[in-house]
C-alpha cells in the first residue's frame, strides 16, 4: 500500500497568474489582449450576443406544448414476464422493480404484447395493450386495472 501513487499527469501545479513576465503568466495572465473579457468582473451575460438580438428574444413562442403534462411508459415485453414470474404470480410495479425489470422512483410501465406467454399471471395496476391482455386472458391469467 505504500507504494500507490497518482498516475502521470493527475496532479498538475496550480497556476499562479499575474506574479510578472518570468512565470510564464504574468502580464495578460491568459487572458488574451485587451477587451471586455480580459477586465476584472468583465463578460458578458449568458444569452448576450453583442447586442444583436438574442436568439431566445428571436424566436416565437406562442401556441401550446404538451410535454409538461406527456406519460412516458417504459415499455415491457410479455417475453421477460414470463421469464421473470412464475405460474400464478401477480405482477404489478412493485413486483416488476423487485425482479430488477424496471428501475426509477417515478416510472410508468406498460405491458407490450411481444413475445409469447404460457404462465396464468395476474397483471395488476398496469397499462397493457389490447393485444397483451388478449395473450394474457388466453393463458388463463387476468388483467385488473
Amino acid at each position: 500500500m505504500a507504494d500507490l501513487r497518482a498516475p502521470a499527469g493527475a496532479r498538475t501545479k496550480k497556476h499562479i497568474v499575474g506574479r510578472g513576465n518570468g512565470s510564464g503568466k504574468g502580464r495578460s495572465c491568459g487572458r488574451g489582449h485587451d477587451g471586455q473579457k480580459s477586465r476584472s468582473g468583465g463578460g458578458v451575460r449568458p444569452g448576450f450576443e453583442g447586442g444583436q438580438m438574442p436568439l431566445y428574444r428571436r424566436t416565437a413562442r406562442r401556441g401550446f406544448s404538451n410535454v409538461r403534462h406527456k406519460h412516458i411508459f417504459q415499455p415491457v415485453s410479455l417475453a421477460e414476464v414470463a421469464k421473470k414470474f412464475a405460474d400464478g404470480d401477480v405482477v404489478s410495479l412493485q413486483t416488476l422493480k423487485e425482479k430488477g425489470i424496471v428501475k426509477g422512483k417515478d416510472v410508468q410501465v406498460k405491458i407490450l404484447s411481444d413475445g409469447e406467454l404460457d404462465k396464468k399471471v395476474t397483471v395488476q395496476g398496469l397499462a397493457i395493450s389490447a393485444a397483451a391482455a388478449e395473450k394474457v386472458q388466453k393463458a388463463g391469467g387476468a388483467v385488473q386495472a
